[in-house]
């Protein structure tokens, strides 16, 4: 007996199974609806508790002033400077390259490579030597009443936040013991001062060094010196001297090397200059002794110091030339900057910013309140209610 299928029972277990099947998109609808609804009521949460909001928000503002005026206000300098561009290992050219022919030097000779390049000067200024070379530099403030130099403005002219002598002293306390223990041990002498600094130096080394800063562009080698003070006057200054002493560090690197051998080849000049005048000398005595002889003895003689003091005047000639070619050579290797945008007296603060901070207090401030009305509150009341049921038990 064959087996038959009835096509419409298959059609209504189909219909059933499609029917028992569960509607994703009804329960993803009563989801968007939940949170629609808790949504709304948290913000009703909030709109009831706004007074407190609104308390909230008045203390984060009076705190937010209250560090804002806090802060000591800081200026800004900046002084902006191109450097040579030029190949410090060029070939000698023009008149020095002639001058080098007369005195037998090669006219290819090279310039030796550079090692301080402009990406190396941030280093130097935040160098320890550089900016212990600043304590020295005399300095004013904006009202022309006080002189002093850096290192007197450091330590009792800056000002800090009255918080910071809270936080701080427990530092100072330890400080104070570790200098009462350390005070019988020297400086080591003033040529060493840079090498071996005290506890105060240390201290105003690094407070320069975050207020002093330098940048390079890679693309364009431009340098950048940025100075942070909080007396306009005194930045400026500030800023002005860093530019002058970088350029000089700079100028004395690179021409160190030519000016020793400017200074070897005057000392070979002057030794010259002395030896060409001895002989000199000494061939006019021998003539004015022994004028009118006719004697072969005398001839030669007179003919021997007469080459001796050509050929000391030759030595001298030749001297002077060097010199002039070491002179020439330190003035190559001098190099030039270009002050595109020179320091000047700042008008306006850079900080505190203080709309900023007092917006930023009062953010927090709702968002502490918020985070308290509907996380907080309802903890603790539920902490309550578990203590007391506890208690019951």
């Amino acid at each position: 007996m064959a087996n038959t299928k009835d096509p419409n029972m298959a059609d209504d277990e189909i219909m059933l199974r499609t029917t028992n099947q569960p509607n994703f998109d009804q329960y993803r609808d009563d989801e968007d609806d939940e949170k629609e609804i808790d949504l709304l009521e948290l913000a009703m949460k909030l709109w009831n508790q706004k007074k407190k909001i609104c308390l909230w928000c008045f203390i984060g503002a009076i705190v937010g002033l209250v560090i804002a005026f806090s802060i000591p206000r800081e200026y800004d300098s900046s002084a902006t400077l191109a450097p040579e561009m030029g190949n410090s290992s060029s070939k000698m050219s023009g008149s020095l390259g002639a001058m080098a022919a007369m005195v037998g030097l090669s006219g290819t000779q090279q310039m030796g490579s550079d090692a301080v390049n402009p990406m190396l000067y941030p280093d130097v200024v935040s160098s320890v030597p550089f900016l212990y070379g600043l304590f020295d530099v005399q300095v004013e403030d904006i009202k022309g009443d006080k002189k002093m130099t850096v290192q007197e403005y450091v330590q009792d002219e800056l000002r800090a936040p009255w918080w910071s002598a809270i936080l701080g002293a427990p530092f100072k306390l330890i400080g104070l013991l570790r200098s009462s223990d350390d005070e019988g041990e020297g400086d080591g002498g003033e040529e060493t001062r840079a090498f071996r600094l005290t506890k105060e130096e240390f201290d105003i080394v690094e407070a320069l060094s975050k207020r002093i800063t330098a940048s390079v562009d890679q693309k364009t080698a431009v340098i950048t010196i940025g100075v942070t003070m909080q007396d306009p006057m005194v930045t400026a200054m500030l800023a002005d001297t860093v530019v002058n002493r970088l350029q000089e560090f700079i100028t004395d690197y690179r021409t160190n090397k030519a000016r020793k051998d400017l200074e070897y080849a005057e000392t070979l000049n002057e030794e010259a200059k002395t030896n060409y005048y001895k002989a000199q000398q000494a061939y006019a005595d021998y003539l004015d002794r022994n004028n009118g002889l006719i004697l072969h003895s005398a001839s030669t003689t007179r003919e021997r110091m007469q080459n001796e003091a050509t050929l000391a005047f030759n030595l001298y000639n030749q001297t002077a030339q060097q010199v002039q070619m070491a002179k020439a050579k330190v003035q190559e290797n001098t190099p030039v900057y270009a002050i595109v945008s020179p320091p000047t007296v700042p008008i306006k603060p850079s900080a505190p910013r203080k709309a900023l901070i007092l917006v930023g207090f009062v953010f927090l401030a709702f968002v502490a309140s918020a985070a308290w009305i509907l996380y907080g509150q309802p903890m603790l009341a539920e902490m309550k209610n578990k203590k007391l049921e506890s208690n019951d038990k």
